[in-house]
């Protein structure tokens, strides 16, 4: 019996949607991905006939393309089923070119989930290939190959080969450049804080130093100190009592952006996981009962829009479950988006409301139920009342100087009854009449000095490229993947830092490049490409004007650049010809190599010492190591001698109670000392003072 065919990018979203279809009036294949692009073997656009690309059958494509076409020919329609966004749209125009189908035809279904009432509903509706939104890929395609494959090979040819540029990652590791450089341009100012403890009824209260009729700043210790003179052994005077009822509104329904950063500092994903696991929870699970079917809605996108049905669903959910009382009825509203965001998709939200995680927790392996869980409390949370406190303060004085106490308590807990990832606890003031005189139990004064700004982590990074309009959700954490992989960025515990490597590759982008790396000119270039995709303005425009300027700085780079010598030489020795060994970059990181290469090929690994004897041996040093997924351990300089291996890093010091060594227990909060054996009483007496700097 004929069938119609449907054409979407995934194998595990192809075997979903056949199951919803039924297999027997529908065949669902998958292109897996692009089936047509441009090859990577040389440029492909020819810049003399108008930029144009020079498409070609992927290689490796060959039987996917073969079984497509196989299938179409005995179809009695064809729909493309490709992902709702520009790449999706690009990809379902290339599949009518290697069909031969006209992209005016009504050949083209979208869909926000992948449920069976929104796949019967999108195949009822097929429309025409959005032609523009085609455009904007392909300008970005083409912009991008004209960037990367005329400025790379600058950098290959004078520093080093397997280094790339391109017109998000360079502005990417420019941004993380120009935050290290004003770290260390920074001068840290004095100041100092002062409080006063007191007693109410055997209760503590502190308050903490104000001014007079305005705040004042304590700028060194002299300052400090004629203050405390001036208040010592006198009573504080209690002088007004203000109150007031606070509210804070729900969190917003998830975007692309938005869920990646929550999903780093909420659940210590990188961006990279995160959005494999949304992808995996978008394309489909097989939850027991109901079968396989997609948990969440699209991923990409930039709205933070909720449809009517999925509103009605929170309600009801909302009410039957909390009461009307956590319902926001009527104040819940569509956030307005600027111009050029992509709002053509809901917000990131649960397929259904009533299917909570934890009714669905054994058919999820654990980090997908942490991020559904994460995904679902955030919208449910987005249609709840707000959180409710009363706010306490309390101006106390002595002499001309006034201090405050602060205290509150959550009346209404709202929607943090859903979104519980907040760390707060009430902080509830004794009660106090105004008039009161209260004795002074101690004076705290306490140095302080300004700190520089923290450096980037990946959530930050991310909220900063969407905050400058630099790149699109879709790329951010693939970008962040590229700087780190290219070793121009590096990881220093959650924190991100540029290497030397980005350094001179951004000064030679900066130097000769200016527009590369000039974050308004990269970001205009993207409200241009929204431009095309919104039919105001021609794909082939917007490559000349983003090419022509880079052009002629093009021919200036190849004749200007000097060659950089990227070798360090070090004081190691090579015990094959004597001479020393020098620094050099792999495609795996940094390794020693002989100075006299290519005459002697001696080579070693680097070995990174954190300054500690192997506590099992006592002979060999414990040094830094990387498993084969990158995670770091520690292990002795002896192995394979020596098994000792340690996932957190060990010390020279040793526990008083049993006498195993110590070692430091990082977490999100605090780096711990505790004993290295699990056993032992003493694992959370000592704790080292966190030195991660807070956003």
């Amino acid at each position: 019996m004929p069938k119609a065919l449907v054409i979407v990018e995934s194998p595990a979203k192809a075997k979903t949607i056949e199951k919803f279809l039924g297999k027997s009036h529908y065949v669902v294949k998958a292109s897996v991905g692009h089936i047509r692009d441009l090859p990577k073997s040389r440029l492909a656009v020819d810049i003399e006939n108008d930029f144009e690309p020079e498409y070609i059958n992927i290689r490796g494509k060959g039987d996917v393309i073969k079984d497509i076409k196989k299938e179409a020919k005995k179809a009695t329609k064809i729909y493309l089923a490709t992902d709702p966004d520009r790449e999706g749209e690009a990809i379902s125009w290339h599949l009518t070119h290697i069909l031969d189908l006209d992209p005016e035809s009504e050949c083209r279904i979208e869909f926000n989930e992948i449920t069976k009432d929104t796949i019967k509903k999108s195949i009822k509706t097929p429309r025409k290939i959005n032609l523009d939104l085609v455009d904007a890929q392909q300008a970005r395609r083409v912009i991008d190959r004209l960037l990367g494959y005329q400025i790379s090979p600058i950098l290959w040819q004078k520093v080093r080969r397997g280094l790339s540029a391109g017109r998000v990652q360079s502005v990417a590791t420019k941004i993380v450049l120009d935050r290290e450089r004003e770290i260390e341009e920074f001068i840290p100012v004095e100041y100092w804080t002062l409080d006063l403890t007191s007693k109410i009824k055997s209760k503590e209260i502190e308050f903490s130093f104000y001014g007079k009729d305005k705040k004042i700043d304590i700028n060194d210790e002299e300052h400090v100190n004629k203050i405390i003179e001036s208040i010592k052994n006198k009573e504080l005077e209690v002088i007004n009592i203000d109150s007031k009822t606070r509210r804070r509104s729900p969190v917003k329904p998830f975007t692309t952006s938005m869920l990646q950063q929550e999903a780093v500092n909420r659940l210590g994903f990188t961006t990279k996981k995160a959005m494999k696991i949304a992808q995996e929870l978008y394309e489909g699970v097989d939850v027991g009962k109901e079968g396989t079917l997609g948990l969440i809605s699209y991923i990409r996108t930039d709205s933070q829009r909720i449809s009517d049905e999925a509103k009605s669903a929170a309600k009801n959910f909302i009410v039957d479950r909390f009461g009307e009382n956590y319902y926001q009825e009527g104040k819940v509203k569509d956030v307005v988006k600027k111009k050029g965001s992509q709002d053509a998709h809901e917000a990131i939200r649960p397929t259904s409301v009533f299917r909570t995680p934890d009714s669905i927790a054994q058919n999820l392996t654990k980090d997908q139920y942490k991020l559904y869980n994460l995904i679902w409390k955030r919208f449910v949370a987005s249609q709840m009342q707000d959180a409710v406190y009363e706010s306490i303060s309390i101006e106390a004085k002595i002499g001309d100087y006034i201090f405050k106490a602060t205290g509150s308590k959550q009346i209404f807990d709202g929607y943090t009854r859903v979104y519980d990832y907040f760390d707060r606890e009430d902080k509830i003031l004794p009660s106090i009449k105004v008039g009161e005189k209260l004795k002074v139990e101690q004076i705290l004064p306490e140095q302080h000095f300004t700190k520089p700004p923290a450096r980037y982590t990946e959530a930050s990074l991310v909220k900063t490229l969407e905050e400058l309009g630099i790149g699109r959700p879709s790329t951010y954490a693939p970008t962040i993947g590229t700087i780190v992989a290219r070793g121009y960025v590096e990881k220093e515990g959650a924190s991100i830092k540029p290497t030397e490597l980005g350094k001179i590759v951004t000064e030679i982008l900066e130097e000769n490049f200016e527009m590369l790396t000039d974050i308004d000119y990269t970001a205009q270039l993207e409200a241009k490409l929204d431009e095309v995709a919104d039919g105001e303005i021609t794909w082939k425009k917007v490559i000349k004007d983003a090419y022509t300027p880079l052009e002629s700085s093009i021919k200036e780079a190849i004749e200007n650049i000097e060659k950089i010598n990227m070798d360090e030489e070090t004081d190691e020795i090579c015990e094959l010809c004597g001479d020393h060994m020098v620094i050099k970059h792999g495609r795996f990181g940094k390794f020693m190599a002989c100075k006299n290469y290519p005459e002697c090929k001696n080579t070693k690994p680097i070995v990174e010492k954190i300054g500690v004897k192997c506590p099992k041996c006592h002979e060999g040093d414990i040094i830094l190591r990387k498993s084969k997924r990158g995670r770091v351990f520690y292990g002795c300089s002896n192995y394979p001698e020596c098994d000792f291996v340690e996932w957190n890093k060990p010390t020279d010091k040793i526990c008083n109670e049993c006498g195993s060594y110590m070692i430091e227990k990082a977490s999100k909060k605090e780096t711990k000392l505790i004993c290295s054996n699990k056993d032992c009483i003493t694992n959370t007496k000592t704790t080292i003072k966190n030195k991660k700097e807070k956003e």
